[in-house]
């Protein structure tokens, strides 16, 4: 293995973002030579990093916050940090040796020093696309399985909604909630998705929130009886809808709340007050509080894929430079399925 390479490409943010992000918030750099070798005397991991994860999460951290969040904001002129997959190529830590396959928080770059690599979670299944481990068998998939599973407390024949159900959470929970014997309806921001959730993901039905001009109304289409579990992934006028929709003692996992993200003042929701007459339960979850579990949930998943009894939908981005437009794109319904950059190909 040589000891350097020439540079390093990086993905920086160089000021913090209000409203709509635009690619050209973001700026690749390439900066000094850097060495392959984790420095003498720190417990840590170097990565050659492979793929990289667009999260709608990442758009908080681009702004700054009077009061701490649960993740904290990016630092500007830093490199920008979020999950990935990467091929050891130095490490200091018993866990993990040159050649292993990782995933966890790494950064936008070419090669990355992991000094926490408690962080890190070694690939036990080489055998799959590496690339999954950026979405169906990384934190997308584990959010999925707790809060479908842990948070919802599902039960055969209960009627799933799930919103932004293409995207790289809500395909799964779509599906976990068919193996589980439940009737599934998800919405999506274009007909494409709307029939990859009906022809690809099995969802009894789906519909197209854009074209809708009342989603009360959509949703009772879709759920004459009600709900009982809402996968929340958006927010805002979404949530008031569903909340009128629910049915007594329904359950929903707030997982995000996409639909708020670049707004300098949150929508107001209107109909809590459903909570209390329909006696709802509604807990949102971090999905770190959960890692615990992800081996139980690696070895699951990885024998539903093999036996075909789950699929997922990726949207690859080529390279670093095409990082920042692919996580705004996002915030754009761009994407369709898992949004993933390709920095450097399995070798």
């Amino acid at each position: 293995m040589a000891e350097e390479v020439k540079s390093n490409k990086k993905v920086v943010l160089p000021g913090y973002v209000t409203g709509e992000p635009k690619a050209s918030d973001m700026e690749v750099v390439t900066s000094e030579t850097v060495r392959l070798r984790v420095p003498e005397g720190l417990t840590a991991v170097m990565v050659k990093n492979l793929y990289l994860s667009c999260d709608p999460y990442m758009r908080n951290r681009m702004s700054k916050h009077e009061e701490p969040s649960y993740v904290p904001d990016f630092v500007p002129g830093s490199v920008i940090t979020g999950y990935g997959v990467g091929k050891v190529v130095d490490s200091t830590h018993p866990d993990f040796k040159t050649d292993d396959f990782v995933w966890g928080m790494t950064g936008w770059e070419e090669y990355s020093l992991i000094t926490d690599p408690e962080s890190l979670f070694k690939i036990n299944h080489p055998e799959i696309p590496l690339s999954y481990y950026t979405g169906i068998l990384g934190m997308p998939g584990i959010t999925a399985y707790v809060g479908f599973y842990e948070v919802c407390s599902p039960k055969k024949g209960d009627y799933v909604f799930i919103s932004a159900a293409s995207g790289a959470v809500g395909q799964i929970v779509g599906q976990f909630a068919k193996l589980m014997g439940c009737y599934v309806v998800g919405s999506a921001g274009s007909d494409v998705k709307v029939n990859l959730l009906k022809d690809k993901f099995g969802f009894d039905d789906a519909f197209n929130y854009k074209k809708e001009k009342d989603l009360n109304i959509a949703l009772k289409r879709c759920f004459p009886e009600g709900i009982d579990i809402y996968f929340e992934n958006v927010g805002g006028a979404m949530l008031d809808a569903v909340l009128l929709n629910m049915r007594v003692h329904g359950r929903i996992a707030a997982c995000g709340m996409i639909s708020q993200y670049n707004k300098e003042t949150p929508e107001g929701v209107r109909n809590l007050f459903c909570l209390i007459t329909k006696q709802i339960k509604m807990a949102g979850f971090l999905v770190f509080d959960h890692y615990s579990i992800y081996r139980r949930f690696e070895e699951e998943v990885v024998q539903y894929l093999k036996e075909g009894k789950i699929t997922y939908v990726e949207d690859v981005a080529e390279g670093l430079e095409a990082a920042p437009a692919a996580l705004v794109g996002l915030f754009q319904g761009l994407n369709l399925g898992k949004q993933l950059v390709v920095v450097a190909k399995e070798e």
